[in-house]
């Protein structure tokens, strides 16, 4: 958790949630990565099936938050629109059109583990 109450993240995340679903977004996965970032707790990666699709969930979400009195930290991407980055500090949430999606595949790169190092002495190298 970085700046933010659990109870204020879950609030948050809901409001995004329900944003994502009343806005028709598509495959809306939500995907809690405290445990393996600093930068936040929760990320949600969705897709709209169109440039003006993706701007009017990100601006719908925008909107939306700012009513409810959260502050968004900035977003990106609304020129194109092929990927909008929403940063709402503990929650960040990715739309995409399903093309980008697929190529950068967010959800697989958040989800990997690191593996664990093993450490090697100078006798084993020899």
């Amino acid at each position: 958790m970085t700046s933010t109450s659990l109870q204020s993240i879950e609030t948050l995340s809901q409001l995004i949630a329900d944003t994502l679903e009343d806005m028709k977004a598509v495959n809306v996965t939500r995907l809690d990565i405290k445990d393996i970032s600093s930068v936040a707790d929760l990320l949600f990666v969705a897709s709209g099936n169109s440039t003006r699709h993706v701007n009017a969930i990100a601006d719908d979400i925008l909107e939306k938050v700012k009513a409810a009195g959260f502050r968004p930290l900035g977003s990106e991407g609304t020129e194109t629109a092929e990927w909008v980055l929403i940063d709402m500090g503990d929650v960040i949430v990715h739309i995409m059109l399903p093309d980008t999606r697929e190529f950068y595949d967010l959800e697989r790169l958040w989800s990997a583990r690191p593996i664990a190092q093993q450490s090697t002495s100078e006798s084993e190298l020899q």
